[in-house]
């Protein structure tokens, strides 16, 4: 596997309380992206809205390696992700998981041989894959990222919140729930590999001009976001997924990644800006010895950060709010 992220684990006690209390649910929740897979196990009380975290964690497969050229799954992108599927599902049955949903995105969608895919996650995991809509995706990420956020009255409405994957921008205008939403083909991946590799290698650092094309790549998704979510109503940007929440460890100078200093943290506009060029002239080395920085996000981090820039740039943010709690909360309410 290209690189295995955080995990998290409760006290025994405290989860074997929690089993079987009344109105609370168990469930495990799977994401898998064009770039991650991610798991959540939590135990979720519809009645008080409190949504108690077992275990999170994030594995890089990049399953949409080469999808945006070839329209096709690589074997060996599937054989990382089937990998990472057989670890969640004894994750999955340690819990006692009692319901689990798995949503697919972006490349999965995009894929000829999803067929394939959907095959391989139902013999080890014992659920199909839902192939999911941009929109749907949308929604689930506006309830996992705001579920906390309207009860801090100092945030104005509406909020917009972005979801930037390796595939796609899913865009989403509301207040306490989705008034429009939509799903663009600009992510951290697929921007890098359109643009930034050149005969197989990416170009450390980029030059000027593919950077231009990146943008303008960005500038005509963001116009085709536009005509169906109102993006300058927004208020409050509330930015998620890897790359919003890794330039906000960088922003915030951490010595590692820590999620508890992430979440709801506060980045600005300045900082955005000068972070964004900032991975966008260094190289891979110097990229890499940046101590919040995954991995698998070495090469894909500049791209991503783009794509926050440009985005603030068009609705005039000062600042975004970035949140841990995404898609994959999203998902476990949608079950609970």
């Amino acid at each position: 596997m290209v690189g295995q992220g955080r995990l998290r684990h409760p006290l025994r006690g405290e989860e074997d309380g929690r089993r079987g209390a009344a109105g609370v649910t168990r469930v495990a929740a799977v994401d898998c992206g064009t770039n991650s897979i991610r798991l959540l196990v939590a135990d979720c009380d519809p009645a008080t809205g409190e949504l108690v975290e077992l275990d999170r964690r994030m594995t890089i497969v990049r399953l949409g390696q080469g999808v945006d050229r070839t329209g096709r799954l690589a074997p060996e992108a599937l054989e990382r992700t089937f990998a990472a599927c057989r670890e969640y599902a004894g994750v999955v049955k340690e819990f006692g998981a009692e319901r689990v949903r798995f949503v697919a995105t972006s490349a999965s969608r995009d894929a000829e041989n999803r067929a394939d895919f959907v095959r391989g996650v139902l013999d080890i995991l014992g659920v199909e894959p839902e192939v999911i809509s941009g929109e749907q995706e949308a929604e689930f990420s506006f309830t996992g990222a705001t579920k906390e956020l309207t009860a801090h009255e100092h945030l104005e409405r509406p909020f917009l919140v972005v979801d930037i994957g390796g595939g796609s921008t899913e865009f989403v205008v509301g207040e306490e729930h989705v008034r429009a939403a939509r799903s663009v083909d600009i992510g951290c991946v697929r921007m890098t590999e359109r643009h930034l590799v050149v005969d197989g290698v990416v170009t450390d650092p980029p030059t000027a001009q593919q950077v231009a094309a990146i943008r303008a790549d960005i500038e005509a998704a963001l116009d085709l976001a536009a005509e169906s979510v109102p993006l300058s109503e927004a208020r409050t940007l509330v930015g998620l997924a890897g790359s919003v929440t890794t330039v906000a460890g960088i922003a915030l100078g951490l010595p590692e990644y820590l999620s508890t200093a992430i979440h709801h943290s506060r980045i600005s506009y300045e900082q955005v800006r000068a972070i964004s060029e900032r991975m966008l002239t260094q190289t891979h080395a110097e990229r890499a010895a940046i101590p919040v920085m995954h991995p698998g996000r070495v090469d894909v981090i500049g791209a991503g950060a783009l794509v926050l820039l440009a985005i603030m740039e068009r609705i005039g943010a000062s600042e975004v709010v970035v949140s841990e709690h995404d898609i994959l909360d999203g998902i476990a309410w949608s079950i609970a």
